[in-house]
């Protein structure tokens, strides 16, 4: 007979969101098992910490009475989430638990907006951490160095680090002390139905529910956030945060491009406090350093504890994430799936003058496809050559309509499709790359695999 009984007991423990969570249970020594369809990198870590973990979902894979924890993404028809319903346990969304955790910290950081906030929870969490103020934190991805998601360092710790998602409306649950709004445009739209509107009313509901004395970090260069303050003009607690505007209490002046860094300086109430080094490029992660910035400074640590280490963040996983080098050409792995995500990490390379821009292209979901195709073709424009691949369904049934073979002959840059697998797309895409290109690999599924194929090829042709 199995004799560990779980504290919480995790449905497809290997999710980004899930794992996180799981990670900060471990820390704060409860006991936890999980069950996964495979054992990625993700369950693998868990295990080593203390986790059991079983491969498969399995009505047997309930031990005891725990707390079940599960993820939108789990049906009715799971194995385990229906033995759990026959038993009576207590079934909680991951949101729930995030909410439950966050609650008991004093200085709880959310992190939000349509595009940004993996980056920036994992930034916030990566300056606390060295400066010596040892938080907890959950994010969507592996911060580098810290070469984890989800944590608790100090469980005496008053900061608490989490990304909030906002795609299926979960996000009006929490109350966090400090709120940061990267910028709010049009995306969910199997979830959101109208689109923006419908993000500002689900915005507005969370910024009302927040407690008198939280504060909300907004980005006054967003459009969609403007409308947000436009809508919500009796809520008192905005902070705006932007590049050169007058009209923000943190300001970002004297900003410096590279092609893979940039540093700017650090303006507030039209003060300057110093400058801030980053060892990633994009006027996107100006934005997301300076709000970052300006959350640490509202929580009342001093600007020179925490600055010296924005130049050693490399960035997160997925995110300009180099994953690939051969014959001269660097291969660049980017989360980027929405329009917007896929201009800002292309405009940050627009002064790249050794050789062509190349984007590998893998659409990820039908809806989101079909929703932001002109979009799609409007951004993919900034790229020399672009491959596009099939659209990566991420659960999705198959939407009629536009084709990424007919998207790749619509492009005016100079585009070709590849259908097939990874792997078979790569052996094709290998032969149209030349010397000296800097190529992206773009999208949500599993184009993260492209670069180690295509280094893979390199290394047979030698």
């Amino acid at each position: 007979m199995d004799d560990f009984l779980p504290d919480y007991h995790f449905i497809a423990i290997g999710g980004i969101g899930q794992s996180a969570l799981a990670n900060i249970l471990l820390a704060e020594g409860k006991k936890v098992s999980g069950s996964d369809i495979s054992y990625s990198k993700y369950v693998q870590k868990l295990e080593k910490k203390g986790a059991k973990i079983y491969i498969g979902h399995d009505a047997n894979n309930i031990k005891g009475s725990p707390v079940i924890v599960l993820s939108s993404a789990i049906k009715e028809d799971n194995p385990e989430l229906i033995e759990a319903k026959n038993k009576g346990l207590k079934i909680i969304h991951r949101s729930d638990l995030l909410k439950i955790i966050s609650d008991n910290y004093d200085d709880f950081m959310g992190f939000s907006g349509t595009h940004g906030k993996t980056t920036t929870s994992g930034l916030c969490s990566y300056l606390l951490s060295k400066s010596g103020l040892r938080p907890a934190y959950a994010v969507g991805g592996i911060i580098p160095e810290l070469n984890t998601n989800g944590d608790c360092e100090d469980k005496s710790t008053s900061y608490f680090v989490a990304e909030l998602d906002e795609s299926d409306g979960t996000i009006v649950k929490y109350c966090p002390k400090y709120l940061l709004i990267n910028n709010l445009e049009a995306d969910h739209l199997d979830f959101y139905k109208k689109g923006l509107d419908d993000i500002i009313h689900t915005f507005s509901q969370l910024i009302f529910s927040l407690k008198d004395n939280s504060k909300v970090l907004i980005n006054l260069d967003n459009e969609g956030n403007l409308r947000l303050i436009q809508a919500n003009k009796n809520f008192n607690n905005f902070i705006g945060f932007a590049v050169d505007n007058p009209d923000a209490k943190y300001c970002a002046k004297n900003v410096k491009l590279d092609v893979l860094s940039s540093s700017f300086e650090v303006y507030k109430d039209n003060i300057l406090l110093g400058q801030v080094e980053l060892s990633i490029p994009g006027l996107h992660n100006v934005s997301n350093a300076l709000g970052v910035a300006a959350v640490l400074l509202e929580a009342g640590i001093d600007f020179n504890i925490f600055a010296p280490h924005f130049k050693h963040f490399t960035g997160m996983g997925r995110r300009f994430q180099k994953s690939a080098e051969f014959n001269s050409i660097r291969v660049i792995d980017d989360y980027a799936h929405h329009p917007q995500e896929i201009k800002a990490t292309l405009s940050a390379v627009k002064n790249y003058k050794d050789g062509r821009i190349v984007a590998i292209f893998q659409p990820h979901r039908y809806s989101r496809f079909q929703g932001f195709y002109n979009e799609f073709l409007d951004v993919l424009n900034f790229a020399d050559y672009v491959a596009v691949l099939d659209v990566y369904s991420a659960g999705e049934k198959y939407l009629e309509g536009k084709t990424p073979e007919n998207f790749a002959r619509e492009l005016k840059t100079k585009a070709q499709y590849f259908g097939g697998t990874i792997e078979q797309a790569a052996k094709n895409i290998f032969d149209e790359l030349l010397p000296n290109d800097i190529v992206f690999t773009l999208g949500a599924g599993d184009i993260t695999k492209m670069g180690g194929v295509l280094n893979e090829l390199y290394l047979l042709k030698k």
